[in-house]
């Protein structure tokens, strides 16, 4: 009979590089979208106040 020693599975080398990669937002820096981003929440906050927003007093 053989003797066998339990070994764990080999690590896949491209799991460990993408791990350590640095991840992020996509297109952080898009100032467009940004930009339209505020633009509806502003729009938003001047629908929900009924005509004023905040910084108006």
């Amino acid at each position: 009979m053989k003797i066998t020693v339990k070994l764990p599975k080999p690590r896949n080398p491209l799991a460990v590089l993408v791990k350590q990669r640095n991840a992020g937002v996509h297109g952080a820096l898009n100032l467009k979208r940004t930009e339209r981003r505020q633009e509806k929440q502003r729009l938003q906050q001047f629908k929900s106040t009924g005509g004023r927003l905040k910084d108006e007093e």
